[in-house]
């Protein structure tokens, strides 16, 4: 994974004391965060890859915030410890709201363009058998619900609105 490269390449400025702890953030949101994320708009995320690049961005913020001292020893962080320190924001929320904002776009698209014909057209054939696998529209109209968002189509027109429900996705505790 090209972001575990770029987490040990900067893991020393990490665990440095000589920078500030929002410092630190700022450089996981600003350099690890958009390698990890590289093409997250099109991801379809299952619960095992979204636990998977939870445990990462955990790891990140243990290195950053550090054990804490408690009754006489040093103690590492609990997840709910960290998940309240960083007011809830992670990076699949991170993810979904991303891929919410390339939905707007997407719908925003002319006609002609070759990625809206992709993204509208039906494919033909039959599938594999089996429990069919999830399909990105789906996965992003079922956040667009979990928000509270109705007739999504109809509301990206207004982009400044549609900015809004992103930010929204973003803090989001459902998601």
């Amino acid at each position: 994974m090209a972001g575990s490269r770029t987490y040990f390449a900067a893991i020393s400025l990490f665990g440095s004391r000589l920078l500030s702890r929002a410092t630190k953030i700022m450089l996981y949101k600003t350099l690890i965060r958009p390698v990890v994320t590289c093409g997250a708009e099109a991801w379809t995320l299952t619960k095992k890859e979204e636990q998977a690049v939870l445990i990462f961005e955990r790891e990140i913020f243990r290195t950053i915030y550090g054990p804490k001292y408690e009754n006489g020893e040093w103690k590492s962080r609990t997840n709910r410890e960290l998940e309240e320190t960083s007011k809830g924001e992670n990076i699949v929320k991170w993810i979904k709201g991303q891929r919410i904002s390339w939905i707007g776009h997407l719908e925003r698209m002319e006609e002609n363009r070759m990625t809206k014909k992709i993204f509208t057209q039906e494919l033909e054939g039959t599938r594999r058998r089996g429990r069919p696998r999830k399909r990105w529209e789906e996965e992003v109209e079922r956040d667009l619900q979990v928000l509270g968002v109705r007739r999504w189509r109809e509301l990206v027109a207004d982009k400044k609105e549609w900015k809004n429900i992103v930010r929204q996705a973003k803090a989001h505790s459902g998601l």
